[in-house]
């Protein structure tokens, strides 16, 4: 039923528009490390303009949607699920592709997929002619294609993918019916500027746990049908050498299931345990199977000697977050910065994003679903995501269906926890910033948790002789060798970015820091 009203979302927010081929989005940047010649992206926000399947080479990181990166050669290599401002990509293959040199450009490559993989349906219909009692085939299901998940193991790129049957189990009313299950598969490259892939098959499923019936009360019966919802995977190597696929979503939790590191399958499916072991989860556990949280990504940081759980809380048109918990183990307990208990259903801190406007800007909201990446050349952490104009912005048609592509540096503060950064990633130069740099007005978001609410940000002003005012208070202090910026005992990293709220765009000053109980704090150099 999940995999059901991701893709309700996503149609109700996606319209049928005309649209000019002439704008060209393709973001100019100078790299000669001089701030002043800087030139970085130019390009709108809103790319509707631009936004049909003939424009698809002028994207750039336009139609972006639960990405997943990873670096092949000269190139990060993006891949994401088949969602696009108008359905422009219907009918041309599945699970778009683009690259780029160096995370600002991005060329639109095709799509990894020409066809529905043949073993979807007829695995779908040999587990329904298993059932008691046996249900009929589905001739002609209906699909969805999320949230893939690509890594590098050994000479190849295993890609993870999601392909739910949109299909009610029976009948046709999805009020009265789970939808079909979902499932995750396996395709692998040797070489992703070939675009080849090699498909492998079912790795895991929507299993039901025999907990509930298929069948629903209404459309407000949220009594999940399945243990885990087979949907956005991620996958792990552990230091040790083990294969793990993280995955699931929002029935019941999320789950991670050991692989065999030759098939990068299960090696049995005989019982609920080969499903996984659920290692995060929101509210009663024993009560509550519909649980507001998917997308999970683990990194490990060998610095730290953590996992890293990350999350996207609640519904993905606006009140998407992103949020992280760690480990010392694979499966957990995940603890959050609060020592609450992930796994046993604790509410998930610290936050990492949520839907923001810095002054004069519209903001962002639908703010999750990420990729947490680490470039091989400079040891750079990343995340990458969607974001999606507000709902009703004047003079763009569907403005929430407008999803552009956020890729943003990842900084760790000293007690190891990740901060994302305030600006989206230009490839900015890196200037030597001392304590007169830092005097001036900012715009600062002190992010507090408010569902389907866009956190505004407020002015604070640092002094010359050290005091702050208006939204942060107190003294200040910065090392510029470590570039650390402390007030009290908060904690905030600092770094050069790129203003893309400001008209025009210019090079600027940014923070990003966590409070004590982990809601982010960020800041830009206004004046």
């Amino acid at each position: 039923m999940r995999a059901y009203l991701k893709l309700l979302v996503l149609s109700s927010l996606i319209f049928t528009i005309g649209c000019s081929d002439d704008d060209d989005l393709i973001p100019n940047g100078d790299e000669t490390g001089n701030q002043q010649e800087f030139r970085g992206p130019r390009y709108s926000d809103d790319y509707s303009m631009i936004s049909s399947w003939s424009s698809r080479n002028s994207w750039n990181l336009a139609n972006v949607h639960d990405p997943t990166v990873v670096k092949d050669g000269d190139y990060f290599y993006m891949y994401q699920t088949d969602a696009s401002y108008g359905n422009v990509h219907v009918g041309h293959g599945h699970f778009p592709v683009r690259r780029s040199r160096d995370l600002v450009n991005w060329e639109f490559y095709g799509m990894a997929f020409d066809h529905v993989p043949l073993w979807v349906k007829d695995s779908l219909n040999n587990m329904r002619s298993r059932m008691d009692p046996p249900l009929p085939a589905i001739e002609n299901p209906e699909y969805g294609f999320w949230a893939p998940h690509i890594s590098k193991v050994g000479d190849e790129f295993r890609m993870y993918y999601s392909i739910v049957v949109i299909n009610p189990i029976v009948g046709n009313n999805s009020d009265y019916s789970w939808t079909e299950r979902a499932f995750i598969g396996l395709a692998v490259s040797r070489d992703l500027a070939s675009n080849l892939w090699e498909d492998r098959g079912m790795v895991v499923c929507s299993e039901p746990d025999g907990l509930e019936t298929y069948s629903r009360t209404g459309p407000h019966d949220w009594s999940g049908y399945f243990q885990f919802n087979a949907i956005d995977p991620s996958f792990i190597v552990t230091p040790e050498g083990e294969h793990w696929l993280i995955y699931g979503s929002w029935h019941t939790g999320i789950a991670a299931v050991q692989l065999n590191p030759e098939t990068g399958k299960p090696d049995s499916w005989n019982s609920l345990e080969d499903y996984g072991v659920r290692i995060a989860g929101r509210g009663n556990l024993a009560t509550n199977r519909w649980q507001a949280l998917e997308a999970p990504e683990i990194v490990y940081n060998e610095e730290t000697g953590y996992y890293y759980l990350f999350l996207a809380y609640d519904e993905l048109s606006v009140a998407y977050n992103t949020r992280v918990a760690r480990s010392k183990s694979i499966t957990g307990p995940y603890l959050g910065i609060d020592g609450g208990n992930v796994t046993e259903g604790a509410e998930c801190w610290p936050m990492l994003t949520h839907p923001y406007a810095f002054s004069g800007h519209h903001g962002w909201v639908g703010f999750a679903h990420c990729s947490v990446f680490r470039d091989p050349d400079t040891g750079q952490w990343f995340y990458a995501s969607q974001a999606r104009l507000p709902e009703n912005l004047p003079g763009v048609n569907a403005s929430n269906a407008i999803m552009m592509g956020h890729v943003r540096e990842i900084e760790w503060t000293s007690d190891g926890w990740p901060v994302v950064m305030p600006q989206r990633y230009a490839a900015v130069p890196e200037t030597d910033i001392n304590k007169e740099d830092l005097v001036g007005r900012y715009d600062v978001i002190i992010k507090s948790y408010d569902y389907q609410k866009i956190q505004n940000s407020r002015t604070a002003e640092f002094h010359s002789d050290g005091r702050v005012t208006g939204a942060l208070s107190g003294t200040w202090n910065f090392d510029e060798e470590k570039k650390r910026l402390t007030i009290g005992n908060l904690e905030l990293i600092v770094k050069d970015a790129w203003d893309w709220e400001a008209s025009p765009r210019k090079t600027t000053i940014t923070f990003s820091g966590l409070t004590s109980d982990g809601r982010p704090v960020w800041g830009k150099l206004r004046e």
